[in-house]
């Protein structure tokens, strides 16, 4: 184990910046939960952490033997998927940070053969900007950061290359597609996540390479989808990079806008920019005052008028889930935990939460499950964040229900219904990134000794200021 290696899993334990005004977590001496139960022994935890690595191996063991230099394992047929012509090694690049979290030296050296042999981007073909951003840049930058093989960030620095043509619309606002050989952008109609969830990748391409492109671009982007917000400090869910007019004026925290959220907060913290924060500040509170809604079910964020703040639908998702973590990252403890009951209610009801219930019925709109990692996330940050038992069992619960109706002979597999538990054939990379990182962190808890240097990417990479 290297010296760089041996600094990061010495500081595992608390990867969540946690900002200034954040409450911080009392001395282990004097956690107690509001309900008087004892904090998690480290037998506990130490066993759920052992558990959540053995069924990372069988995953990957199934992606090995069946999936084994391609993009994802599809885990019903055994075979395999590739996003495009040419595979980009979608799950070995996501999980690779994962097996340093978790020791798995073996595991860790025949992904980083895979990648470093046989990953290129010389492809004649379009891609995706965010989901190759944060999956395989992000990727890349971890692994660089974790092994420090100059390898990683030489393919990072040549990835951002081919994706800066991305930037070169009217307002600066990316396009959604770019080929990476010719430079051919694709899709002018865009959203707030695919727009504004490319800042830390591209900023920390900058810091690493010393090239200021790339945080430039990324913050120009950012900055212009800002700047359209409505008149009530609300972004909507689809715009025209070429001409900033909103297709789709709903407002919400789901897919399609909820990380431009996450990421103006992260990279305010990260990079010390008072922009983003500035930024942060005239979103987070509009988007508490119009898009909450106190239900008898709960407490949720429902969608809205971007320009009214009327009410449009009481509809919450797998992907909503993400915003207690975030509302714990900035300080907003509370209504962290009053969402994060939510949360877990949509997930029990359903014994899995399903993509989009309607929460003022507790009625399934969307039923499919593909191994989210959010409402996990969520528990494991008010877990750092508090020290409240109840959060590492709500994280446990979740997890154990995905082993048992997840789990497959070779890995895990998706839903199609959570009312059926039927499962389909698809298992994402971020499986591997996200939902067992995030499982994990719960049993590798302990207090907070100071480190505020790292913080996760929307797929959970670990970046770590260096600077």
């Amino acid at each position: 184990m290297n010296a760089r290696q041996l600094t990061y899993l010495t500081s595992i334990f608390f990867l969540f910046l946690i900002p200034v005004k954040a409450q911080q977590r009392p001395p282990a001496h004097q956690m107690q939960t509001a309900t008087g139960r004892s904090l998690v022994s480290e037998t506990e935890r130490e066993a759920f952490a052992k558990l959540v690595k053995a069924e990372f191996v069988h995953a990957w063991n199934g992606y090995k033997k069946y999936a084994w230099g391609h993009d994802a394992l599809k885990p019903l047929s055994k075979s395999y998927r590739d996003w495009y012509a040419h595979s980009l090694y979608m799950t070995p690049l996501d999980g690779f940070d994962t097996m340093i979290l978790m020791g798995l030296e073996k595991e860790k050296e025949e992904a980083k053969k895979l990648i470093l042999s046989e990953l290129r981007f010389d492809h004649d073909m379009p891609v995706q900007v965010f989901e190759v951003t944060i999956r395989v840049l992000g990727g890349l930058l971890s692994a660089y950061q974790l092994d420090g093989d100059p390898k990683f960030l030489q393919l990072a620095e040549d990835l951002g290359q081919r994706m800066l043509p991305a930037f070169n619309s009217p307002t600066g606002m990316p396009y959604r597609m770019v080929n990476l050989k010719t430079g051919e952008t694709d899709d002018h109609l865009n959203n707030p996540a695919e727009i504004g969830t490319l800042q830390l990748e591209f900023g920390l391409l900058s810091k690493l390479t010393g090239n200021p492109v790339y945080y430039d671009k990324a913050k120009k982007a950012c900055t212009a989808l800002f700047e359209h917000r409505s008149d009530i400090g609300l972004v909507g869910t689809v715009i025209n990079v070429n001409t900033g007019e909103w297709v789709e004026t709903g407002s919400h925290i789901s897919g399609m806008i909820d990380s431009y959220y996450e990421y103006l907060l992260k990279c305010g913290l990260f990079f010390d920019d008072a922009d983003y924060l500035a930024m942060w500040n005239a979103s987070i509170g509009p988007v508490n005052q119009y898009l909450l809604d106190t239900a008898e079910t709960g407490l949720w964020y429902s969608h809205v008028d971007m320009h009214t703040g009327k009410r449009l639908k009481t509809q919450f998702g797998a992907l909503d889930a993400f915003m207690p973590a975030l509302l714990a990252l900035g300080g907003d403890i509370e209504t962290a935990k009053a969402v994060q009951e939510s949360c877990y209610k949509m997930w029990t009801t359903f014994r899995i939460e399903p993509e989009q219930i309607d929460y003022t019925k507790m009625e399934i709109l969307s039923g499919y499950y593909v191994l989210r990692p959010e409402n996990i996330e969520s528990a494991t940050y008010l877990y750092h964040h508090t020290g409240d038992r109840k959060y590492f069992e709500m994280g446990k619960t979740m997890f154990e229900s995905i082993v048992k109706y997840c789990r497959t002979e070779e890995a895990y597999a998706e839903l199609s219904d959570v009312s059926t538990m039927t499962k389909t054939d698809g298992l994402e990379s971020f499986f591997f990134a996200e939902t067992l990182k995030y499982a994990y962190l719960l049993g590798n808890d302990t207090t907070p000794k100071g480190f505020t240097n790292t913080i996760f990417n929307t797929e959970a990479h670990p970046f770590q200021k260096t600077w």
